[in-house]
């Protein structure tokens, strides 16, 4: 699946898009496996609380299942003005 990052969880890791082979069910599992490849992963996830989450380009939680997803998206929560 492809799983894109924005604003300062692509400046943490250094990449906005990357394709994933991943085992997870999950969005937290999906974080959790990303989380444990490199210090960079782990830095952007570290406060869950701090981002957002898209699935195939709707809002969802951190607990949504990935079945069928084909993009995972993160970023920050957003303000309007």
């Amino acid at each position: 699946m492809d799983v894109l990052y924005f604003a300062w969880v692509r400046e943490r890791i250094g990449l906005p898009k990357e394709n994933v082979e991943t085992e997870a069910t999950t969005v937290s599992e999906l974080v959790a496996e990303l989380s444990a490849r490199e210090d960079r992963y782990a830095a952007a996830f570290a406060d869950l609380s701090a981002l957002r989450v898209a699935l195939d380009q709707e809002l969802s939680d951190f607990d949504a299942s990935l079945t069928g997803v084909r993009e995972v998206a993160f970023f920050p929560p957003m303000t309007g003005g």
